[in-house]
C-alpha cells in the first residue's frame, strides 16, 4: 500500500526510522484496529494511532459524552457533550488525519455481536472498565484469533499487556489468555470502579498511550512484543513494573482441556458495554 506526498511529509518522523520506515508505515496504514471503549483509554489511543497512520480504526462504544468525561477523555471537548462518543471520536480524529478511515459501532459489545464486529480488524484494544466486558473481549479475541492489547487503570495506577494465544510464546507453549491472568472476576461489588473512587485523569494517558506503543509494534514487527507479561505503573511512587504471565494449562479457554468453545458463557450478562474508563 503506498504513501501518498502528503502522507510521506506527514510521517516523515517514522520514516526516518530505523524500525518502521516506509514498510512500517505501509503496514500501519493497511492496519485496522477496533478501540473497545471511546473513553479514558481509548482517546489517547484513537489519538496516537490517527496520528501514527493507522488506516482504519474502528469505535466501540454505546455512551454519550458527559461533562465529567472530559477531565481524562481528551478525545472529546465541551460541545460534543450529549454527542455519541463514537460521532465525537470520528469528528476528532477526522480533524487529526484525514487519511485514517473511522468506522463507528454505536453499540454494546455482547455475546451475539462481539464476534462479528472483530471480523474486520487485525488488532483489538480494550480501554473498557467493567471485569464482564474485559473476560468477553479477551474470550471473544482468542476464539477470533485476534492479538487483544489490554489496559486497566486505578485511581493512582495502571496495566499494560499483550494477549495473543493464537501464537506460540518462545518455548512452544502458547501465550496467556486474560484468563490466565485472572482466572475468575471478583464478587460483584468488591472491586469499585472510577466513579466511585474517582482516578486521576493523567493515569489513562499513561496507559492509553502505552497501549498505543504496543499496537504500533505488533503492527510494525518494531521490538519485544508485550505478550507474556505485565507492566504495572505506580504513579504514586514514579515506578514501573513488569512481571510475568505464565500460560495455564487449566484456563477453561485455552488450556489442555477447554470448556469454553464459544461466547455462550456471556450470553445475557447485562453488563458487557463498551465503554470507556
Amino acid at each position: 500500500m503506498s504513501l501518498t506526498s502528503d502522507e510521506i511529509e506527514r510521517y516523515k518522523r517514522h520514516l526516518v526510522l530505523r524500525e518502521v520506515g516506509g514498510q512500517g508505515q505501509q503496514k500501519l496504514k493497511a492496519a485496522r484496529v477496533l478501540l473497545v471503549g471511546a473513553g479514558g483509554l481509548g482517546s489517547p489511543l484513537a489519538v496516537y494511532l490517527a496520528a501514527a497512520g493507522v488506516g482504519t480504526l474502528g469505535l466501540v462504544d454505546d455512551d454519550v459524552v458527559s461533562l465529567s468525561n472530559l477531565q481524562r477523555q481528551i478525545l472529546h471537548d465541551t460541545p460534543h457533550v450529549g454527542v455519541p462518543k463514537v460521532e465525537s471520536g470520528r469528528e476528532a480524529i477526522a480533524r487529526l488525519n484525514p487519511h485514517v478511515n473511522v468506522q463507528t459501532h454505536p453499540v454494546r459489545l455482547d455475546a451475539v455481536n462481539a464476534l462479528d464486529i472483530m471480523s474486520g480488524y487485525d488488532i483489538v484494544c480494550d480501554g473498557s472498565d467493567n471485569f464482564a466486558t474485559r473476560y468477553l473481549v479477551s474470550d471473544a479475541c482468542f476464539l477470533a484469533k485476534k492479538t487483544l492489547v489490554f489496559g486497566a487503570v486505578g485511581p493512582f495506577d495502571g496495566y499494560v499487556t499483550t494477549f495473543k494465544p493464537h501464537q506460540p510464546a518462545p518455548g512452544g507453549k502458547p501465550y496467556p489468555t486474560y484468563r490466565c491472568l485472572f482466572p475468575e472476576a471478583p464478587p460483584p461489588g468488591t472491586v469499585a470502579n472510577c466513579s466511585e473512587v474517582g482516578v486521576l485523569g493523567a493515569i489513562v494517558g499513561v496507559i492509553g498511550t502505552l497501549q498505543a506503543v504496543e499496537v504500533l509494534k505488533e503492527i510494525t514487527g518494531a521490538g519485544e512484543t508485550l505478550a507474556g507479561r505485565l507492566l504495572i505503573y505506580d504513579a504514586l511512587g514514579s515506578r514501573f513494573e513488569s512481571v510475568k504471565i505464565a500460560w495455564d494449562p487449566s484456563n477453561p479457554l485455552s488450556g489442555e482441556h477447554p470448556t469454553i468453545t464459544d461466547l455462550s458463557i456471556h450470553a445475557g450478562g447485562g453488563e458487557a458495554v463498551a465503554c470507556g474508563t
